[in-house]
Parts: structure tokens; C-alpha cells; sequence
């Protein structure tokens, strides 16, 4: 017989991820309530997902391990020839079957096997292995029956949907936004037209000041703000592309480390999969990729500009 395996869901959260994060992934993997993921936690350990196959169950765990919580993958313990158990049927019934197997010595009436995780033991009202309530249980499976849609709303029901294929293969671009990632190129891409926006405005400002000094320095001050915002706000999404904290921006007002950050962030490469931050950004645009060769021709533009001054300045000294 095939080993098959259970998907356990431990109740709590991946380290530097919170409850309510966390919850809102669940709730956006399973197609499901809010209220109906918020009853899984707090209970302890909770089999989501029974009788995968080991590849099906990797799938199952690392996708609640991308969505943020703890869980792991338990071998399914097969019940004895003659005692196996269906969902639906009660544990009495496996008392009553006798095995034909001539070397598997044949369960008693004292013995059965949980209906949930299938785990042999002496009868009882509980499960020494998952801790569920037999009766509770069978009666929960009898009224799901009856009603399918109370799946949703039971600790009990696996999800409907395969999680592989509710995972979103990139995230949503959020420009003015704290939260998302962003990779290198685009990062690079989107400090060229903040550049070019800056370079934009500087001859208008320039004029108020000429015209009006009070005028010009409130509204170069609203400018320099502005800029500091979204450069925070772009730095902080290239953090959360290499699985670093956007806090980490408040770096930049260090001295010497704050120099040193922006190129940690055009650098560093950013993760290629999910984490805990959302789902790797979307493919570079071509907008993006003419932004950031328009950069690094102004680099090279730039240092080619030192050199030939120096060189001016060398020969006039001789």
C-alpha cells in the first residue's frame, strides 16, 4: 500500500509574520472566510489535508509555509486488514469486522481506530493521537453531509481548491504604497523617474524663488517631502523583495550607512519565489528596462565627463 500523509497545521504563525497577516493569506489560499481560517488557530494541532501522496502533500506545505504559518506533513498510519475505516462510518463498525489474515492477529472490541487520522488504539472518546471527540466528530461528518456548504466554516474540512493553484504567480505592483516588492531593475527604473520628475520641476521652483522667496521655499520644501516619501516607499519594496524589512529605510538617515544602502538595494538580489512579504514582483516592462539603461548611461556619461576634466585640468598644470 502507497504511503500516504497528513497535512498538520500546528495553530501558529511563521516568525516576523502577524496573526492578522497571516489569517488574511489562509483566507485568500482556501477561497474561504475570514471567520472560518480565524477557528483554526488556537486549537493546537489540526489536520487540514488527509491521504496525500508525498508530492501532493510537499505542495500543501509549502504553500501554508509561503502563506505564513507552521505546519507539517505526518505519515498516515495504515488501520489493520479487516479494521479500516471510512469518513463517514463509525468506529463501532470496525470493532465488529473480523480479519481473514492469517499473521495479523485481529482487532477486538476494544480496540478502534479515530475516524480522523486513522491511528489504532484501545476504544475510548477520544483520540490519543489528534485529540479529537469521536462522537463530535462523527456527528460533525453526518451533519456535513447533509449541508456541504458547512465545510467551509468546520476546522475539520480540507480545503476545497488545491493550494498550488490559488497561489498568485507574481504580486500586484503598489507604486504608492509601503507595501509590496519590487525587483533591482525596477527599483533602478523607478529612481531614474523620480530623477527625471526632480530635474522636471527644479527651472519652475527656481522661478518662484526668483519671484517670491516664501512662495518658492514652501513649495520646494512640499517637494523635497514628497521625494523623501516615495524614495522610502520604493526602498521599502525592494527590502521586502529580499525578505528584509522596510524598516531597515530609517538607515538612510545614518551617516556613511545611509550612502551605502541604495547600492545594497541596486545589488542585492531579491528572492525568486513567494515570502512573507507577497509573491515575487511582475516581469520587467520595457518602460522599465529604457529607465534603467537611461541610468546607467548617465554613470557612464557621468564618469566619462570626471575623467575628461581631469585630464583637462592635468595638461593646464603642466
Amino acid at each position: 500500500m502507497t504511503q500516504t500523509y497528513n497535512i498538520v497545521f500546528a495553530g501558529e504563525t511563521m516568525p516576523e509574520i502577524s496573526l492578522e497577516q497571516a489569517q488574511e493569506n489562509l483566507a485568500r489560499l482556501f477561497r474561504s472566510e475570514r471567520q472560518a481560517v480565524e477557528r483554526l488557530f488556537g486549537r493546537g494541532e489540526v489536520i487540514i489535508k488527509r491521504s496525500l501522496a508525498e508530492t501532493e502533500a510537499d505542495k500543501y506545505l509549502s504553500a501554508l509555509r509561503q502563506a505564513g504559518v507552521m505546519a507539517y506533513k505526518a505519515a498516515q498510519a495504515v488501520p489493520a486488514l479487516g479494521a479500516a475505516v471510512t469518513d463517514h462510518a463509525p468506529p463501532a463498525a470496525a470493532a465488529d469486522t473480523t480479519t481473514f489474515a492469517p499473521a495479523a492477529q485481529p482487532m477486538t472490541r476494544e480496540a478502534m481506530c479515530c475516524p480522523k487520522c486513522g491511528q489504532s488504539q484501545p476504544k475510548a472518546d477520544t483520540c490519543g493521537s489528534c485529540g479529537v471527540v469521536i462522537e463530535k466528530f462523527l456527528a460533525l461528518q453526518a451533519r456535513q453531509a447533509e449541508q456541504p456548504s458547512a465545510n467551509e466554516a468546520s476546522p475539520y474540512a480540507p480545503p476545497t481548491a488545491a493550494l498550488d493553484e490559488n497561489l498568485p504567480q507574481t504580486g500586484e505592483l503598489k507604486v504608492w504604497s509601503f507595501a509590496g516588492r519590487i525587483g533591482r531593475l525596477r527599483y533602478i527604473a523607478w529612481s531614474m523617474a523620480m530623477l527625471l520628475c526632480v530635474f522636471g520641476v527644479t527651472l519652475p521652483i527656481t522661478g518662484l524663488l526668483a519671484g517670491s522667496e516664501l512662495l518658492g521655499s514652501l513649495v520646494l520644501g512640499v517637494g523635497v517631502i514628497a521625494a523623501l516619501i516615495v524614495s522610502l516607499m520604493m526602498g521599502a519594496q525592494r527590502l521586502h523583495d529580499i525578505g528584509w524589512t522596510g524598516w531597515l529605510m530609517l538607515l538612510t538617515f545614518v551617516p556613511v550607512v545611509g550612502h551605502i544602502l541604495p547600492l545594497v538595494l541596486m545589488i542585492a538580489p531579491g528572492s525568486t519565489v513567494a515570502n512573507r512579504y507577497g509573491a515575487p514582483p511582475p516581469p520587467n516592462s520595457t518602460g522599465v528596462k529604457v529607465l534603467a539603461g537611461l541610468f546607467f548611461a548617465s554613470i557612464a556619461i557621468g564618469i566619462i565627463a570626471v575623467i575628461v576634466a581631469f585630464s583637462t585640468v592635468a595638461s593646464m598644470i603642466r
